[in-house]
């Protein structure tokens, strides 16, 4: 075995799992953690679980992120029940350790998790299929709803400001002034431009502020890619990826659904010139999202859902931007400038919605 299976076979055991023989199969779409499918057979039965290392440089608080999944994947496991409903396939479980921790670390650098493998699905990275995307807005939608009534106090704010869109702009100002990589000159056009477009990317966190917009317990990530969906019926199965619950506002879970999965180019497309929102997508998560969670929603919060996905766009550029600025710290490249390259991709997005936001904003009239 190598390093990294010896390494993984150790987290494994610290959650009691047995085995005569495992193989590692690593996923490589996400940013940020480290994550693996172990396929076991112990005694002649097969098991599989997911172990994921979290990248703690993104995440400093890892013990205040597993303590708000036990508690939000409790909630949620209790209203399935409650709903006579198998919470198996529908909410992640996290194996604990004999301590009752739902984690397992040496060090800061070495954070680890493990939950079971739910079979027969699939996440994707785009999503073509209009009914698939319809489908991942109920997901996301219920998951609102099902936390609706969760005490916020009991979660720990992991990561404050994660989408206060004006503190990501000071951050971004804090990187440009120091520019320690020397980047700021290939960048200051991208940055006069989300400067232009101020009033308009501030507007959610100000109405939030004056008390128009509540918080809710939101996911935060809300990528189609953090769905799990069944391989035979395309259904959502459940919601997963979720280290960035805490405090937020519908509207960033529903703009950030809509920014991931509303453009048909990749995250990180080079030709800006087929960077676009399609409105058959926005139309087809909407009608998914907003039915599902409606109810529970306030008119203000119905009303502004479209601000959503522009908000998120404009706020992602400024992500990568920062971090290219500060030598590519938090997001994992693939290949040089490749934050740029992102950064510039999601500006686009964030230019062309700008143009959409009236026919975003007639889409959502039709579900509330």
């Amino acid at each position: 075995m190598g390093i990294q299976a010896e390494e993984i076979a150790a987290v494994l055991k610290q959650f009691g799992v047995d085995y005569d023989a495992f193989q590692i199969e690593t996923f490589h779409s996400g940013h940020i953690n480290s994550t693996h499918r172990v396929d076991i057979r112990y005694k002649g039965v097969s098991d599989a679980f997911v172990a994921q290392r979290i990248n703690t440089y993104v995440f400093p608080d890892p013990v205040g992120i597993m303590e708000n999944i036990d508690i939000v994947t409790g909630h949620i496991r209790d209203k399935l029940v409650e709903a006579g409903i198998n919470p198996e396939r529908r909410v992640l479980n996290f194996l604990k350790r004999p301590d009752g921790t739902n984690y397992y670390f040496e060090s800061q650098e070495s954070f680890w998790r493990v939950y079971r493998f739910v079979p027969n699905t699939v996440t994707y990275d785009k999503a073509e299929d209009p009914s698939i995307l319809t489908s991942a807005g109920v997901a996301f939608g219920t998951f609102q709803r099902q936390l609706a009534d969760l005490d916020m106090s009991l979660l720990k704010e992991t990561m404050p400001g994660f989408h206060d869109t004006p503190r990501r702009w000071e951050n971004l100002m804090k990187a440009a002034r120091r520019d320690s990589e020397g980047r700021l000159a290939e960048v200051e056009k991208e940055i006069a431009s989300i400067e232009k477009h101020r009033d308009l990317w501030a507007r959610l966190i100000s109405l939030h502020n004056d008390g128009t917009l509540p918080y809710r317990v939101t996911h935060n990530d809300t990528k189609y890619n953090n769905v799990l969906v069944d391989a035979t019926t395309g259904e959502a199965v459940c919601v997963i990826d979720l280290d960035t619950v805490s405090p937020g506002l519908a509207a960033w879970d529903y703009g950030d659904a809509i920014r991931f999965s509303g453009n048909r180019s990749a995250e990180d497309e080079p030709d800006l010139s087929r960077v676009k929102l399609d409105l058959e997508l926005y139309e087809a998560f909407a009608s998914g999202f907003i039915p599902a969670c409606r109810d529970g929603l306030t008119e203000a919060e119905l009303d502004t859902l479209y601000l959503g996905g522009v908000t998120m766009a404009f706020e992602l550029s400024m992500r990568f931007l920062e971090d290219y600025l500060r030598g590519d710290k938090y997001f994992r490249i693939h290949r040089p400038r490749h934050n740029l390259y992102r950064a510039r991709s999601q500006l686009a997005l964030a230019l062309n919605m700008v143009e959409r936001l009236d026919d975003c904003h007639a889409i959502d009239k039709k579900y509330y």
